[in-house]
């Protein structure tokens, strides 16, 4: 009885590191998402924009409600993803992630941890 639940145990566990994706490669990032198309923003509190990306290196952000703030600023790719700077904002950078169909997380990089900060989807 044992070794039939471990062997369940040992099958879901195995199929769940297969399941995690590795990031986006900066030129994959760029092709589907820095080249001036529309796609939407959502961030953990469930605010939600309208970011647009284009090919000149800049960005602009805008609020699908009512909450959150318009923006731009500028980006640029780096070894592992792509940084962003928004106005009167130090750089940033991130990774992105597939998580789903049209679904990508966004993680803020830190030296230890990785922490999503907002989901893109078309």
């Amino acid at each position: 009885m044992r070794a039939p639940i471990c062997a369940l145990v040992s099958v879901l566990f195995a199929g769940s590191s297969a399941i995690a994706a590795a990031p986006m490669a900066p030129s994959d990032i760029q092709a589907a998402f820095f080249n001036g198309q529309p796609f939407t923003a959502s961030t953990p509190g469930g605010t939600q924009f309208k970011m647009i990306f284009t090919p000149d290196r800049k960005m602009t952000r805008e609020p699908l409600g009512k909450s959150g703030y318009k923006g731009s600023g500028a980006w640029k790719l780096d070894a592992t993803g792509f940084c962003t700077s928004w106005a009167r904002a130090k750089a940033t950078c991130f990774t992105v992630i597939p998580s789903g169909e049209n679904k990508w997380l966004v993680q803020k990089r830190a030296t230890t941890i990785a922490t999503t900060i907002a989901v893109w989807s078309k």
